[in-house]
């Protein structure tokens, strides 16, 4: 991995736990569920997503483009995989909630360059949790029960 993309992937980490340091949900808000257990909820997800997510993320989760951590000539990153390939599963779920609801730019802040737009004004909580259900219902167990290790740590 490139140095450049080191530090990017740092900075990216270190503003994302300043974030957390900072949250802007409520005590309600900071232990949500996904809904990776659910049939339907998964159903109901795996649909919203090719609908929604697909086109950046690719249509099986494995994104759309090589070097994902690499910022092109714009200072954009490209959108990273949502398998277990790509870093969805290193965030807590009450952060993947406000990634998709609110658009990355809005939570890191500064001068941060995204692409993902938020979904705040077009899907529901209940429809996004549907949706990052459905991507963690596709990690090995060994992921999803270190993603559900982070969850527990998350203070309310």
């Amino acid at each position: 991995m490139k140095k450049t993309a080191i530090a990017s992937l740092i900075t990216a980490f270190v503003l994302a736990g300043a974030v957390w340091i900072a949250p802007a949900w409520t005590a309600d808000e900071a232990r949500p569920t996904l809904p990776y257990d659910d049939a339907v909820r998964v159903a109901e997800g795996k649909a919203l997503y090719a609908e929604y997510c697909a086109s950046c993320h690719g249509a099986n989760l494995e994104g759309q483009q090589p070097n994902w951590q690499d910022r092109d000539a714009d200072g954009y990153l490209p959108a990273p995989p949502h398998d277990a390939t790509g870093h969805t599963w290193h965030h807590n779920n009450a952060l993947l909630m406000r990634i998709v609801r609110e658009g990355t730019e809005a939570i890191v802040g500064g001068s941060y360059k995204s692409n993902m737009i938020g979904f705040g004004d077009v899907l529901t909580d209940d429809e996004i949790a549907s949706v990052l259900g459905y991507i963690k219902s596709t990690w090995p167990a060994e992921i999803q029960g270190i993603h559900n290790e982070i969850n527990a740590r998350v203070l309310p």
